[in-house]
């Protein structure tokens, strides 16, 4: 299977970093391509710009690229922090100029756009491990856990993706090295599991 592993987070010594080592170890032991793309340290612009837009438009290279790889994909994993309840921009920027018409979705025949968009995805799952410093009860009974919504909801189901799993590792800034080793363990077992 191929699969596209997607990471957002500046920091190389991060947490997230270790995330995304540990799931392209599993991945590659359990005999998948992969495709992995660190954003921040590819630089990826995430702006949309308005040319861009039209299901037709010119793409550069390098936005090519990443649509064909996300319309092959037969899988993915999306590795990032919480900010304020949503991923980083250098990954909204990503969905915004990735998952586009024509590429993760379609709206049918005679539908403007004010429908239900038909999703294009060739995947048939999605992961996304994300780290936060919200507790968990705190996540979901103040904030309503709106990365659940986003990644779930707005993104994977409506491109056609409806196996998905999503899990939280908090609080990142007090957890011990043995947490974070047990973490990485379970997301070794978790991928292995998945894919």
């Amino acid at each position: 299977m191929k699969i596209s592993v997607i990471l957002a987070h500046p920091d190389p010594s991060s947490f997230n970093h270790a995330i995304a080592d540990r799931a392209i170890f599993a991945l590659e032991d359990n005999g998948h391509d992969v495709c992995f793309h660190d954003l921040y340290k590819e630089n990826f612009d995430p702006v949309l710009p308005a040319e861009e837009i039209p299901r037709d438009a010119l793409l550069s290279s390098e936005i090519a690229l990443h649509c064909k790889q996300a319309a092959e994909a037969d899988g993915f994993i999306i590795i990032h922090p919480n900010w304020w309840g949503t991923p980083p921009a250098i990954l909204t920027g990503w969905v915004d100029r990735i998952m586009r018409p024509g590429v993760a979705y379609e709206f049918l025949e005679n539908d403007k756009g004010e429908g239900v968009p038909n999703g294009l995805l060739n995947a048939g799952k999605a992961l996304v491990f994300n780290t936060s410093n919200t507790e968990s009860e705190r996540e979901q009974k103040v904030f309503l856990d709106p990365l659940e919504t986003i990644w779930k909801n707005c993104i994977f189901d409506l491109c056609g993706v409806h196996t998905f799993h999503r899990r939280m590792f908090n609080i990142i800034v007090t957890s011990t090295h043995e947490q974070r080793t047990m973490w990485l363990k379970e997301v070794e077992e978790t991928v292995a599991a998945f894919f």
